[in-house]
């Protein structure tokens, strides 16, 4: 087993403003949030009226661009799971949020179940989506390969028990059912640029963050393999204009864009996208076609 090391010192700078450290497993080349609140309190880093995927409200700036950015987001999301070839068309979207996702999904004829730990966001989606979403108990409850595809939209950073968690993913879904997960990028440009001020690592409430390694590796403890790994332009955007509010303490659009821009120019060459999206499949499954 090789040591872990600490990678960077920073803080919680949307609620609690407490220091916490990035610890770096080698094993995985994966960074763990050190400390981790326990089970019990975690609850208490989302309790917040800025904590803006458990509302719809676009009250300032950051709302409004999340809100526009998630728009264009719903419609590549439905693209993706679209570009499947399944008859059943099951989906679990896990920590759905208010469940706009699920909502686009069901009205293009997939059969829904979300999870979502919070209950203000819970009683939210379950109004668009037909009482479709669950607490996360739920999860052990589900029949094993009940699911053609399971999607986590930036949720895995947020599971503390992290490998019990993949497990159950791989065995909710079908032989040949998709896992979807998206999650920050700790090698992009702009989490290099911005390092302890960078948002999208949100500690205490994101306690992993994610390589392409990790992630293989992860998949691999489960005989799951990733086939596809796609970026998520938007969100270096999004990311450097709270990045830029963290580090100067004010909203400097043009820097954000600036540097957001940037990131994106350089992941082109390193494939280092500031958030990507990651296609996982079951390992000697047949792999259908999709665009």
């Amino acid at each position: 087993m090789k040591e872990k090391t600490t990678y960077l010192s920073l803080k919680d700078h949307s609620i609690s403003g407490e220091d916490f450290q990035l610890v770096y497993n080698e094993n995985l080349d994966l960074l763990e949030t050190f400390p981790q609140p326990k089970a019990d309190k975690l609850p208490e880093y989302y309790k917040s009226e800025d904590y803006i995927s458990h509302t719809d409200a676009k009250r300032n700036l950051f709302e409004k661009v999340y809100h526009i950015i998630k728009s264009i987001s719903l419609k590549r999301k439905l693209k993706l799971i679209n570009s499947f070839s399944f008859t059943e068309k099951k989906l679990l979207d896990v920590g759905c949020g208010t469940g706009d996702f699920l909502k686009v999904a069901k009205d293009s004829n997939w059969l829904v179940s979300g999870i979502e730990p919070n209950a203000e966001a819970r009683k939210i989606a379950n109004k668009k989506t037909n009482n479709s979403v669950f607490e996360i108990e739920q999860l052990l409850k589900f029949k094993p390969h009940s699911f053609d595809v399971i999607s986590l939209w930036h949720v895995l950073e947020h599971l503390p028990k992290l490998d019990e968690h993949i497990a159950v993913f791989e065995k909710l879904l079908k032989p040949d059912g998709v896992l979807i997960i998206a999650v920050p990028n700790y090698k992009s440009y702009d989490a290099l640029h911005y390092k302890n001020y960078w948002a999208a690592f949100d500690v205490p409430r994101h306690l992993w963050h994610f390589s392409q390694t990790s992630i293989s590796k992860l998949m691999a403890n489960v005989n799951m393999s990733v086939v596809k790994t796609l970026p998520m332009k938007f969100d270096a955007f999004y990311v450097c204009l709270l990045s830029e509010k963290y580090k100067s303490g004010f909203i400097n659009p043009i820097k954000g864009f600036w540097f957001g821009l940037l990131s994106n120019l350089n992941a082109k060459k390193t494939k280092e996208y500031s958030s990507l999206i990651y296609i996982i499949k079951k390992q000697n499954t047949n792999i259908k076609q999709y665009n």
